[in-house]
């Protein structure tokens, strides 16, 4: 049997990976378009380096600018504001095309270092 530690609930593997992003949050009726930078980033979500203050829960769409190739992407994720902070906000990743997952296990392991990711 396992010890557990309630402080640590990653399941995946989170390295710093700074990039541009967009995201489009859609509440009440209304959409607010933030462009910020990444902090790190796994498999599962992301954490968002801004002052901007959202409600926990909001759902939103997150684009990550790749470049440095021959050609940009843009990886489009739908996600999940879960997490706040004086330095930014954490988002969920819940839904995503394969292309986009792979591009993710691609920068993980790049940056980890961990082939098994």
């Amino acid at each position: 049997m396992g010890i557990s530690n309630k402080d640590d609930r990653r399941e995946h593997s989170r390295v710093g990976f700074t990039t541009r992003i967009e995201i489009i949050l859609k509440a009440d009726g209304k959409q607010v378009n933030l462009d910020a930078n990444s902090k790190d980033l796994s498999l599962k979500g992301i954490f968002v380096e801004t002052g901007e203050q959202f409600p926990l829960k909001t759902h939103c769409e997150v684009n990550i600018y790749l470049s440095g190739g021959v050609d940009d992407i843009k990886l489009e994720i739908l996600g999940c504001i879960v997490r706040q902070t004086e330095a930014g906000i954490g988002i969920v990743f819940e839904s995503m095309d394969v292309d986009t997952y792979t591009h993710l296990k691609n920068i993980v392991r790049y940056n980890s270092g961990d082939e098994s990711v």
